[in-house]
């Protein structure tokens, strides 16, 4: 998937929900123990930074969305997702 693509999805995904980065952050931290800033955050939105594992874990667990959708899906891992 493209880096663009990605940072659609992140932030359509947000603000869906009527949040800022701040607030993902946030939820982050007290509903699921992941601490990022939320500099860290929006250099994800951004394509800039990639997430560990348990961050990408956990933000798409917060926005009920397959990890794939949002961090998988690239010309190298596109043939391995399901």
């Amino acid at each position: 998937m493209e880096t663009t693509n990605r940072r659609l999805i992140l932030i359509d995904a947000r603000k869906q929900k009527n949040w800022l980065q701040k607030d993902v952050v946030e939820k982050l931290d007290i509903e699921l123990g992941i601490t990022i800033s939320e500099s860290y955050y929006g250099m994800i939105e951004q394509g800039v930074r990639t997430p560990s594992l348990d961050v990408a874990l956990a933000i798409s667990d917060l926005f009920e969305m397959a990890p794939s959708k949002i961090f998988l899906k690239n010309k190298t891992t596109f043939c391995c997702v399901w």
